[in-house]
């Protein structure tokens, strides 16, 4: 490789990282797979970008490995950050926010979202499809994942707020996708060249394949597996928009170098009631009920997350800081007395907004007591302020990363991790679930979205052993069969990536997973862009590449 980076050095004003130590770390993301990268670059902007595409275009015969894999954050759990050939870190210079106002947004990739946020806030708006690594994640990637949180509930996903993206396409040049109307897409498809033939070539396979395309869409709030080709051409309103195929795309198809997007009036005031559920058994009924309230979020935790969060208290200081800790220990005080009484199996947390406080607090107090059917089964706390609540928000937005840096004779195994289902089926889901989770004897913490039916299942293992290795195959087809069969998707929000590319077919059957090879081929004919990641992965590779270390 010693060659390629002296020839990359020379055509680049970005850095080249190349020691052993930073090849460890851009090794692995937050999923369960490793590939070591010949070379790390930081380009310095879109004109590296450009170059560097070029460069492994006219090398690709020569070395049939080379590759671009972006990465920022680091956050991806379904391993879409990680390759083996070279990777460009984005978060070292690619961080520019250059405007900002209640209604938009214009930045670069490697911004991360918690600065994002804070340039929001100051116009009181919001971009709201944040994920629960909100502290720890970029806009790319979250542009990259079509990522989802809290407030796709109410708010939807990463795809619903992209206005426009510049990209970096196969030919090495960059260019500015948005939506368009016919006529506009009729100019384009006629230029004859290279741009003009990607839009000729999607808007074709489309066209001639909508009423199949349309109805291969998941059946569910939201979904971040394939390429959503459904989102894309809109024949009643005349419509076409690139960049919902380049939304979830996970870098496959091109290099995002800037993102528009447009922004939501951040709510006035919110308040949660807070449910702590000593039995499962009525979990599904109770979710069913709850969204009869139409709330504007709808999370939870289990037992497990719970009981680490008070274990490990003083973890809590890296993300709040000491001031805020000293009074979350005040505030934990009543809850570690109730705690005295048995251990809740859930702690569920039922926001709503509203224009005043007053409005908020009659939210919260009608869902109380619409809920005291459940008494037996649930303690509840009102808090119409969400100052109480807080401390709960902290332990759910933090319940992985918690158990991925904090769990030290087990490790998280997420490849189960981001299910979802039609949240009307869940009495009879969720059952299934544990069968298989205690069939396997997987030790399982268990958050996610409940409003949504999108769960967070994810498993504690200790794959370095073969007999644990073992399980991963046969859980996954269980619980892949059981999703599917309940008419859901693989992943609300994670993406395909190396884990769950793999079983696309399986999802969407061979005809609609084909037309996916075809957009991939559209856009990257030679491969160079995040190989091994959705309709490019296979099981046995990315097995192959479990981490042997964590």
């Amino acid at each position: 490789m010693s060659n390629i980076k002296d020839e990359v050095g020379k055509i680049i004003e970005g850095e080249l990282i190349e020691d052993d130590a930073s090849k460890e770390f851009y090794s692995h993301d937050a999923s369960m797979f490793e590939m070591v990268p010949d070379l790390v670059v930081a380009p310095k902007n879109a004109e590296d970008i450009k170059k560097l595409v070029k460069f492994v275009n006219e090398n690709k015969a020569e070395n049939p490995n080379l590759s671009l894999t972006v990465r920022s954050g680091g956050t991806c759990m379904s391993g879409g950050a990680i390759n083996d050939s070279i990777i460009l870190d984005f978060s070292k210079h690619f961080t520019e926010i250059f405007e900002t106002t209640a209604t938009s947004s214009h930045a670069q990739p490697g911004v991360y979202y918690r600065d994002f946020e804070k340039s929001t806030l100051a116009n009181n708006a919001l971009m709201p499809s944040y994920p629960a690594s909100r502290d720890l994640c970029t806009i790319g990637g979250m542009v990259a994942n079509n990522a989802g949180g809290e407030k796709s509930l109410q708010y939807g996903k990463t795809e619903d707020y992209v206005e426009e993206l510049k990209v970096v396409l196969g030919d090495g040049n960059e260019y500015t996708l948005k939506a368009l109307n016919k006529s506009e897409l009729d100019k384009k498809m006629s230029q004859g060249d290279y741009e003009g033939n990607i839009y000729k070539n999607l808007f074709n396979l489309v066209d001639e394949n909508y009423d199949d395309i349309k109805a291969a869409k998941p059946g569910v709030s939201k979904d971040s597996t394939g390429y959503h080709l459904w989102n894309v051409w809109d024949r009643e309103k005349q419509i076409f928009d690139i960049t919902r195929v380049i939304t979830g795309s996970q870098g496959t198809l091109g290099i995002v170098t800037d993102i528009k997007f447009k922004l939501v009036p951040a709510p006035k005031h919110s308040g949660t009631l807070v449910v702590f559920l000593k039995t499962l058994d009525n979990l599904g009924d109770l979710i069913v009920d709850v969204m009869k309230h139409n709330p504007a979020t709808f999370e939870g935790f289990d037992n497990y997350t719970l009981m680490l969060s008070f274990k490990l208290f003083f973890y809590f200081r890296k993300t709040i800081g000491w001031g805020s800790m000293i009074k979350l220990a005040i505030q934990l005080i009543p809850d570690a007395i109730l705690l005295l009484r048995g251990v809740p199996k859930m702690v569920l947390l039922i926001e709503f907004n509203g224009e005043t406080p007053e409005e908020v607090a009659k939210k919260v107090h009608e869902m109380r007591l619409d809920m005291k059917k459940y008494g037996h089964d649930a303690l509840f706390e009102e808090d119409e302020t969400e100052a109480k609540s807080r401390k709960f928000w902290i332990m759910r937005r933090e319940s992985f990363n918690l158990l991925r840096k904090k769990v030290k004779d087990k490790h998280t195994a997420p490849f189960m991790d981001d299910l979802i289902v039609p949240p009307s089926v869940l009495p009879e889901f969720l059952p299934e679930v544990r069968r298989i989770i205690n069939k396997y004897k997987l030790l399982a913490t268990i958050a996610g979205h409940f409003g949504d039916g999108n769960f967070h299942i994810i498993p504690l293992m200790n794959i370095e052993k073969q007999e644990e290795k073992a399980k991963l195959e046969p859980a996954m087809r269980e619980i892949n069969k059981l999703v599917l069969g309940y008419k859901g998707s693989l992943s609300g929000e994670h993406n395909d990536g190396m884990i769950r590319g793999p079983w696309l077919k399986d999802m969407y059957g061979d005809r609609v997973f084909g037309y996916f090879k075809q957009v991939k081929q559209i856009f990257d004919p030679k491969n160079i862009f995040n190989p091994h990641k959705k309709t490019d992965s296979s099981w046995d590779y990315s097995m192959s590449h479990l981490r042997e270390k964590f």
